[in-house]
């Protein structure tokens, strides 16, 4: 009988870091890469449909959203500039353009980094992603 714990619950098997990080952005579990991460815009499913990956234990937060922000911030801002003083457009249409763009990036980027910081949390066992602490070396 075969008694060794499942891959996914295996404490001595590293997790690498990067594929689950290309899962996460996918929205994808990060266990199978196959099965649905969300179960709604930002709702994380408790479970994963088709490896069974408990997914409840993450502690997201803040972090997509500081990220989302840093990001469309570093984006918009250089972009915004250089429109303005290339073409000079009416303010009405700089204003309600750029409002539309960086509404637009956010609501794309938010449930993609939510997906890379649960992956990430997946892959280092935070937050009880892993059954026991792990061994000294």
């Amino acid at each position: 009988m075969d008694t060794d714990p499942p891959k996914s619950q295996d404490r001595t098997q590293e997790r690498p870091v990067r594929p689950a990080m290309l899962r996460g952005w996918k929205r994808r579990c990060p266990n199978c890469g196959t099965g649905p991460l969300l179960s709604g815009y930002l709702k994380v499913r408790d479970t994963c449909t088709v490896c069974d990956e408990s997914l409840h234990h993450h502690r997201a937060d803040d972090g997509p959203a500081y990220l989302t922000i840093l990001i469309v911030g570093h984006l918009m801002a250089p972009l915004i500039l250089l429109v303005f003083t290339t073409y000079r457009p009416a303010p009405i249409v700089l204003a309600s353009t750029f409002t539309i763009g960086c509404v637009a990036l956010s609501l794309y980027l938010l449930p993609r980094f939510k997906g890379v910081i649960v992956a990430i949390q997946w892959a280092k066992r935070m937050h009880g992603f892993g059954d026991e602490p792990l061994r000294p070396l």
